[in-house]
């Protein structure tokens, strides 16, 4: 687990969410599958925020970007009708792929619940395999973030 996590104030996009009564286990906690859905959502929502779809739609450029790992850290517990903040931002961009890192805050305490990483990669749908990400690609995310590492 990180110790040390960086400040929300250095990520500009945010999602607000709410937990819903299907997402508490026995226990009345957040399960944990849903901390997955909840980092998919904010990246969706970050790539339409940064003008990352193509102008034909999603999917339609010829090719995938595919989740090749997802981590969590759990760091405490969310209960239902807790209303948690997404944090999100691209914390690296390499020649096929870029790492999302993600914070989840408590909005009624201000704690970060958890924190997690993500690495997409972007695939040829013709061929199968890795292609390298376009420099307008690379351009909107540095446009939009700012500060990324390469």
């Amino acid at each position: 687990m990180r110790k040390e996590l960086p400040p929300k104030s250095e990520f500009r996009h945010k999602l607000k969410v709410k937990v819903r009564f299907h997402e508490v286990d026995m226990l009345g906690v957040l399960n944990n599958a849903a901390y997955i859905s909840f980092f998919e959502d904010a990246r969706l929502e970050y790539i339409k925020e940064a003008g990352l779809i193509p102008a034909g739609g999603i999917f339609s450029d010829g090719f995938d970007f595919f989740m090749v790992r997802n981590e969590i850290n759990y760091r405490s517990h969310a209960h239902f009708d807790d209303e948690l903040i997404i944090h999100t931002r691209v914390s690296y961009i390499r020649n096929s792929s870029y790492g999302f890192e993600h914070l989840i805050e408590k909005v009624s305490t201000g704690e970060i619940i958890a924190d997690g990483i993500g690495v997409v990669a972007q695939v040829d749908k013709k061929t199968g395999k890795s292609h390298p990400l376009s420099d307008e690609f690379r351009n909107k995310i540095f446009n939009y973030e700012g500060k990324v590492h390469r």
